[in-house]
């Protein structure tokens, strides 16, 4: 009976050590499946982190090997710190011209103008390559909107191409603001303006309005317009025919631009790379965001929502 019982007691406590082993074999397992997934997981993370960095397209990459169609996309308001600055186009711009596989190049617009300054310099980068490379076509392709300084830009194009719902026109200049005397008078606010040269003020919303500097401003604007004018009449030539309302600052429907002759044809960016150009293969050189752009955009995002998100909830704890 002892004996049998001795016998038990180690058989037993082998079992338990084997069973702890076996955990722990088990756990040491687990614990290395999941170390080489967290460091895939880390790499993988690290790969698309860079790709979005550099921007780094492969499959334009073996397009652009080949013959190709490139596509240069003006997109929103034409201002010196936005997406669609003179810098981001005429950066795309030259690549696109630079590049020997390009067949032909398509400046998409989708655009309600802005600065004349950025648009002018872009028309004549246009003009410039254009020059530098009478082999390669440069089209215009109006998706919704082509107007003021779009239109500015698309008139340095070889042909215009728009859809027949597209807006386009707006060739004109304007400089607006607000005047507030009369609703300070009302309030018992008293302006006081110190300047060190009698224009310095110029049209200043809280002043009343001088006539001089409203003259001033009429003449910089017809300056303005006429410059806008004759680069219009310089890249349509006689494809347009004027009315009294052309350079007036009004819209006109894709359709309707065909008859006036700011537009040469309908189409879009792939009907004019298969149709003009004869190269359906296209490649995308538009200056596009990098990661470190859109985490500062987000970033100013999140930040002004917080901000508001706590002025208001301030005010609902004055409140109560």
């Amino acid at each position: 009976m002892d004996t049998e019982k001795a016998t038990q007691e180690p058989l037993w406590e082998r079992q338990l050590l084997e069973k702890i082993a076996l955990q722990s074999l088990k756990e040491a397992r687990a614990k290395r499946r999941w170390g080489i997934f967290f460091k895939l997981a880390g790499l993988a993370y690290l790969v698309v982190l860079l790709s979005l960095i550099l921007d780094w397209s492969v499959a334009d990459k073996l397009v652009a090997d080949s013959k190709h169609t490139a596509l240069v996309s003006v997109h929103g308001a034409i201002a010196a710190k936005g997406d669609a600055s003179a810098e981001r186009i005429n950066g795309a711009l030259q690549s696109a011209f630079e590049d020997k596989g390009t067949a032909g190049v398509i400046l998409r617009i989708n655009s309600p103008g802005g600065s004349p300054v950025q648009a002018g310099i872009v028309y004549d980068e246009i003009v410039r390559l254009r020059k530098n490379h009478p082999e390669i076509p440069l089209y215009a392709v109006v998706e919704d909107l082509c107007a003021s300084g779009g239109y500015y830009i698309a008139s340095a194009a070889d042909r215009i191409f728009v859809d027949k719902a597209s807006i386009v026109g707006s060739i004109g200049v304007l400089m607006d603001g607000f005047g507030f005397t009369e609703a300070m008078q009302f309030v018992g606010i008293e302006r006081r303006l110190l300047t060190s040269g009698e224009n310095k003020g110029f049209l200043d919303p809280f002043s009343p309005l001088d006539a001089g500097q409203k003259a001033h401003a009429e003449t910089l604007l017809q300056e303005i317009h006429a410059q806008f004018i004759d680069v219009v009449r310089k890249g349509r030539g006689d494809r347009l025919r004027e009315t009294p309302e052309m350079f007036s600052g009004l819209m006109w429907t894709g359709s309707q631009s065909l008859k006036l002759g700011l537009a040469d044809a309908f189409g879009t960016v792939d009907s004019v790379a298969r149709e003009v150009i004869k190269v359906e293969n296209i490649v995308d050189y538009s200056v596009k965001e990098n990661l470190a752009e859109r985490v500062a955009k987000r970033l100013g995002a999140d930040v002004s929502q917080s901000l508001l998100l706590r002025l208001f909830n301030a005010d609902r704890a004055v409140i109560r």
